[in-house]
């Protein structure tokens, strides 16, 4: 496993992959704001110990890809999407099971959606339904809503600063069933950061984008797998019913008392359950 740099239309996207390439590949797609380290190295290598060659890669403005200042462009859910395709496309990899975590999982909706040839599979870790109405569903928890509002406040070239919003922020989205792993979050951030020569509260991601498949979901064709913790706290376990409720013949597995998170206590079952949804 090393670190490959995909460089395509002017972009610098950064990789890894894990395993045998003459396996099933699995494109993991990771939410907003997060680096390929967000798919702990330890959950691709069990995941690619059972027959599975698993690539991640950091999202723009994260890790090694390529960062934007301010002032650039925003990028939108389109180019997203697009990124996810030039990554199978440097792989050379026509088809891929498609494991999404919260924005990542939108993203490969649209993926699945918009190119129905190169998904072999959907899995969505806590996230939400593309493109139909969700003001029904429950929103974020207030006290996540309010530490969101504080992030204006933080001097994003201070790491310690830095740190201790991104520890906070880890507590609130975290699940009620296991311990929060305060110093092995805080070792993490402290890599991750380090890593992507601190990060960016800049203001490059638009929302904009996949119009034409609003409302469209019911036509995905790749199977879908929802995996959704019953206390996550930014994206209610109400959305990931939806979800599997809007694609015909979607699986829900629900994770007792899971957050936002990947909660090292639930990689078995996580990883069990994308086992199992990629197997032809």
């Amino acid at each position: 496993m090393s670190e490959r740099i995909i460089r395509t239309q002017g972009l610098d996207i950064a990789t890894e992959a894990f395993g045998n390439p003459a396996h099933a590949p699995v494109l993991l797609i990771m939410g907003g704001g997060a680096s390929m380290l967000w798919w702990p190295e330890e959950f691709c290598e069990r995941l690619a110990s059972r027959g599975r060659y698993v690539i991640r890669f950091d999202q723009r403005d994260t890790g090694h890809s390529t960062k934007f200042s301010a002032g650039d462009p925003a990028y939108t859910l389109d180019d997203l999407v697009a990124d996810a395709i030039r990554v199978l496309d440097a792989y050379a990899i026509p088809a891929a099971h498609l494991v999404g975590m919260s924005l990542g999982a939108i993203i490969g909706q649209l993926v699945a959606l918009e190119h129905p040839t190169r998904a072999l599979s959907l899995t969505a870790i806590s996230s939400s339904p593309f493109g139909i109405d969700t003001s029904r569903l429950p929103r974020s928890s207030e006290a996540y809503l309010q530490h969101l509002a504080t992030t204006e406040q933080v001097d994003w070239s201070d790491r310690v600063q830095v740190i201790a919003c991104s520890l906070a922020e880890s507590r609130l989205i975290a699940g009620t069933k296991h311990p929060f792993l305060e110093d092995a979050m805080r070792v993490f951030y402290g890599r991750d950061y380090d890593r992507s020569g601190g990060y960016s509260r800049l203001a490059n991601f638009d929302w904009r984008g996949g119009d034409a498949w609003r409302g469209r979901l019911r036509e995905m064709n790749a199977p879908l797998l929802v995996i959704h913790g019953t206390a996550d706290p930014v994206y209610p376990i109400e959305h990931g019913i939806a979800l599997a409720k809007e694609v015909p013949g979607a699986t829900l597995v629900r994770l007792d008392g899971g957050g936002h998170e990947l909660h090292p206590a639930d990689w078995a079952p996580i990883i069990d359950a994308i086992v199992a949804h990629t197997t032809t």
